[in-house]
């Protein structure tokens, strides 16, 4: 199994929600690269790409929207992919700037947008996409979110079969 962990961090918080999978996919081949190191040849023969960014401005950063939009059409046909990031809770979210909640609906958060560009590019989304918590815009992480990262990693583990089947 051969697994890349892609994701682009501020604050260090997606950094550690990436890190995270990574150990808890161990013993698995698992790479963890931050945005700015991968090169395209991370991508070939893979077996499962996980890509995550903070939410910023209602989407991932630019960095990994410019890596996404790199991918040629079809660079990721037979990989299965997973999206996740970081962002505010509702409570958070709602008792900032009062339009804030009305823009949230409209354009989302990250990981959505991350795993839609995944599936345009061949991808296939395994299992819906996650989000984890911060406190505030520099973090840190909510607590329990790392405890939540590897809840997560053992239901994929258990929904998915690595040997080519979901």
């Amino acid at each position: 199994m051969n697994i890349l962990i892609l994701y682009d961090s501020f604050f260090s918080n997606t950094e550690k929600i990436a890190r995270t999978i990574g150990e808890a996919f161990s013993p698995n081949e698992v790479n963890v690269l931050k945005v700015d190191n991968v090169k395209y040849r991370n991508l070939e023969n893979l077996d499962l790409l996980i890509v995550g960014s903070p939410t910023r401005a209602f989407s991932p950063t630019r960095a990994i929207k410019s890596f996404l939009r790199k991918i040629p059409k079809d660079g990721l046909k037979g990989v299965k992919v997973i999206a996740f990031d970081t962002r505010f809770t509702e409570k958070k979210i709602r008792s900032s700037f009062f339009m804030l909640p009305f823009f949230v609906k409209i354009f989302g958060y990250a990981a959505d947008s991350i795993a839609k560009k995944l599936t345009k590019k061949g991808g296939k989304l395994v299992v819906p996409s996650e989000w984890f918590f911060v406190e505030d815009v520099e973090g840190p992480l909510k607590d329990g979110e790392i405890e939540h990262t590897k809840r997560w990693v053992k239901k994929i583990l258990k929904q998915i079969d690595f040997s080519g089947n979901q």
